[in-house]
């Protein structure tokens, strides 16, 4: 469910001409920005290592943000994080901007695998941005990761009544309410899914596995085998060869 993206922030770090900064040397700014983060995605060491460097001229928040950015790509989660909430707490700007450096430090901790942080941040830019589904999605994913799954729901819940056919909302809702035993809302929220997107690889591995519960061998192989399709080296993929695996171990 981890939707880390080393997207491109410069409305919101270059948004304004800083005071006493021309519109050529702005525009020079927000080159080197781009620049640093089409290096981000192809070479994050050398990234992060140009990063510092317009840091230390004065590079602001635009070169500490593609510093962040360049440790997330190269797996330093934790230290991405950090950076990212330091980042939100030094900012004068407006409360959304700042929600959006909490969303990515949520993201990042999240994939360091520290569900309890990822909650705590992603909960904080909520009272900066109430209305953030993302920030929502988040928060849901790290309860759910603590087991949480009523307060997951509650978030996912919130996403739907705002936007029904948001695919992921649908999907991790599923999940969800299946650990929640409400096989039957679980089954409705991974179908509503599958009709917006019949390739959603969340979707698919939890219909898959409302299938098998309720003892159908047959439908849920085929969702699992149709995730393996899509996307064959990617992290569905791998989880739904382990569920085909188990199922063929374990006999009715």
């Amino acid at each position: 469910m981890s939707r880390f993206i080393l997207k491109s922030l410069a409305l919101l770090c270059l948004g304004t001409q800083p005071w006493g900064v021309s519109a050529a040397e702005s525009m020079t700014q927000e080159s080197r920005y781009q620049a640093c983060m089409t290096k981000v995605e192809q070479f994050p060491q050398d990234a992060f290592e140009d990063a510092i460097q317009w840091r230390d001229m004065d590079g602001g928040h635009p070169a500490q943000h593609c510093a962040a950015s360049a440790l997330a790509a190269l797996g330093l989660y934790k230290e991405a994080a950090t950076r990212l909430e330091h980042l939100a707490q030094k900012s004068r700007r407006g409360p959304n901007f700042r929600s959006e450096f909490l969303r990515q430090a949520s993201q990042a901790w999240l994939l360091g695998g520290e569900a309890t942080r990822a909650k705590i941040a992603a909960s904080v830019g909520l009272k900066l941005n109430p209305t953030s589904d993302a920030l929502l999605l988040d928060r849901a994913q790290a309860q759910a990761l603590l087991a949480d799954y009523a307060g997951a729901k509650a978030d996912l819940d919130l996403v739907v009544e705002r936007n029904a056919k948001d695919v992921d909302a649908l999907a991790f809702r599923a999940a969800a309410r299946r650990f929640l035993n409400d096989y039957v809302g679980a089954m409705d929220d991974a179908t509503r899914a599958l009709t917006i997107d019949p390739n959603h690889e969340a979707a698919l591995l939890e219909r898959g596995n409302l299938h098998r519960l309720a003892g159908n061998r047959d439908l849920a192989r085929a969702d699992w085998v149709h995730v393996t399709t899509i996307k064959p080296d990617g992290h569905a993929a791998a989880s739904a060869r382990v569920n085909l695996e188990r199922m063929d171990v374990v006999k009715d």
